[in-house]
């Protein structure tokens, strides 16, 4: 019996559950591809209430105001979209504590979304899979960034490199040993600014030339060879347009792959930057040439090592 399922079972009246931060895009899969990144996220409490809505009760450890009526919140958005589909006589408040830094390119407004979800599953007399969640989940996405996509969701509900789709999650397997090292610049960068920052023309080629990145990508993964890897995790498409919008990218990019990385890149819609490294060691490594990078341009930051197979959300 899962957890949800055991919690649903002794008639929890409030459960609690924590979704990890995330790395979207991963440089090769605009909107599709993400891994979770342990360490730091968002924790979010759900109550159920008699009242046939959901509100949000408080949000505590964001730097700037952020919606509290349901519709505007990613957490609440979610729930409502979870209501309506199952159709349910009782409704939920959100209590939300954000751990994830604001437009920081790592899944923030996700997080929140995917916790809320989990707690609230466990609240149902009947559990949903995660599967279904997800589809629930991309509600509250659309929300924070205008349309849905679910590169960060997938991840963070399974943990892990996840090939996420508007239908479904596809886990892709990675080496155990393979790490991420994410560094987030003390700077904001608002998703919706840094997805019109994409309109304009795209030539055939950049789109061939990123779908061969990213088969190379996935094909490495599979195979646990980083050598494909290193030919493929390089972004032919969205960089271009995004870094000038991130002081110190190039620089902090340039130590990444110098240290030794196969591939860097901007994290989710930046302003954080990631990089993969074949080994935990390689990783710590390489922190403080990017940090100093990113010092040199005026920016004090913080950085994450973890495994490329961090696990996703869980019950508290």
């Amino acid at each position: 019996m899962s957890a949800a399922a055991r919690a649903a079972a002794s008639g929890l009246r409030q459960a609690r559950a924590f979704a990890p931060a995330s790395v979207a895009n991963v440089a090769v899969g605009f909107d599709l591809l993400g891994y979770a990144v342990a360490g730091v996220g968002d924790t979010v409490t759900v109550r159920r209430i008699e009242a046939p809505t959901v509100r949000i009760a408080a949000i505590r450890g964001s730097a700037v105001a952020l919606p509290t009526e349901a519709a505007g919140n990613t957490a609440g958005a979610a729930l409502i979209a979870l209501r309506e589909a199952l159709a349910l006589p009782f409704g939920f408040e959100i209590e939300i504590d954000k751990g994830i830094p604001l437009s920081s390119g790592m899944g923030g407004s996700a997080a929140s979304c995917v916790a809320a979800l989990v707690a609230a599953n466990a609240l149902l007399e009947a559990p949903l899979e995660r599967a279904q969640l997800y589809l629930h989940s991309l509600e509250g996405e659309a929300v924070a960034s205008g349309s849905r996509h679910g590169d960060n969701l997938g991840p963070m509900f399974l943990g892990g490199l996840v090939l996420s789709t508007l239908e479904r999650m596809v886990p892709v397997p990675v080496p155990a040993q393979w790490h991420s090292l994410l560094v987030h610049p003390d700077a904001l960068l608002e998703t919706r600014r840094a997805r019109a920052a994409l309109q304009g023309h795209y030539a055939l080629g950049e789109f061939v030339t990123q779908s061969t990145h990213l088969a190379l990508v996935l094909s490495g993964c599979h195979a646990g060879d980083a050598g494909l890897v290193r030919a493929g995790l390089r972004d032919a498409l969205i960089e271009p347009r995004r870094a000038p919008l991130i002081v110190g990218f190039d620089a902090a990019k340039q130590a990444a792959l110098d240290a030794g990385a196969m591939g860097a890149g901007i994290s989710g819609a930046g302003p954080s930057v990631f990089a993969w490294f074949e080994s935990r060691e390689a990783a710590e490594a390489a922190a403080p040439a990017v940090r100093a990078a990113f010092a040199a341009a005026g920016f004090a930051s913080q950085s994450w090592v973890t495994p490329l197979d961090s696990p996703g959300a869980h019950l508290l």
